[in-house]
């Protein structure tokens, strides 16, 4: 690790899981403020803006604030920008879209010219996936802030925006824009904030395909923590593998 000079790390499952804290995160992220490494914390967190992700991660006692915290939302008022989108079917859940009131329209009506589509939650019904599939029959553009298959909620396992954007994927036969992890663009996005090249970055998560396989396809190196959704059959039965792994982000310190 002696040519690392940065991190990007995953919240969900590596920080904390649900509203604790996973022991040792804490003194972690103080170990790399103390080293002076460069970081920026990345996160496929759709139900959330950063104001109300830094206010429950002070709440855990960590001290981020907004700028450290790049989430698809951030990356998808981007996008929307760039191709002059502005009229958007939003299929997200809690406060997330306070990151796009800026950006687009919301509408439920006739005219959307993209679908962006997160974990949703209890917003995801045959209704509202059926209105979605009905815009993008009409020319609207399928956006996906994560394709995560599942994530690790309080009470277990549950399924997170992947399986229902494959839903739209197959009924109108069009891909997904996909803004957070794994897109190289997303990665690209932190790499050009902390001011590092990829091969001087490493990449810390809980999802072998999200986090790890992105991070290599990115150019970066991957540390893989066993908490949050990890599962030990998923990476057995991998043919990705991470540079490291260890148990959680307490161990981190000892990769040095």
């Amino acid at each position: 690790m002696k040519n690392i000079k940065g991190f990007l790390i995953d919240l969900d499952g590596v920080l904390y899981v649900g509203d604790t804290a996973i022991e040792g995160a804490l003194d972690a992220i103080e170990f790399l403020r103390k080293r002076k490494y460069r970081y920026r914390f990345v996160s496929n967190t759709t139900r959330k803006c950063r104001k109300t992700i830094v206010k429950r991660l002070s709440d855990m006692g960590f001290v981020i604030s907004e700028e450290e915290i790049i989430t698809p939302l951030v990356a998808a008022s981007v996008y929307l920008k760039n191709t002059g989108k502005k009229h958007c079917y939003l299929l997200v859940t809690g406060d997330a879209e306070q990151d796009l009131d800026q950006t687009c329209i919301c509408t439920t009506g006739e005219k959307a010219d993209c679908v962006i589509i997160g974990d949703a939650g209890d917003r995801i019904s045959y209704n509202s996936l059926n209105t979605a599939f009905r815009h993008m029959m009409k020319g609207a553009e399928l956006i996906a802030l994560e394709k995560d298959r599942y994530w690790m909620a309080p009470d277990g396992l549950s399924l997170s925006a992947g399986p229902f954007v494959t839903a739209l994927e197959f009924a109108t036969g069009k891909r997904a824009t996909i803004i957070g992890k794994p897109s190289k663009a997303f990665f690209d996005r932190a790499l050009d904030e902390i001011g590092l090249r990829a091969g001087q970055v490493a990449m810390i998560g809980d999802d072998i395909i999200t986090d790890v396989a992105g991070a290599h396809r990115a150019g970066m190196k991957s540390i893989l923590v066993k908490t949050g959704k990890y599962r030990k059959d998923t990476e057995d039965n991998s043919v990705i593998k991470p540079t490291y792994s260890i148990d959680s982000l307490a161990y981190l310190a000892e990769i040095f």
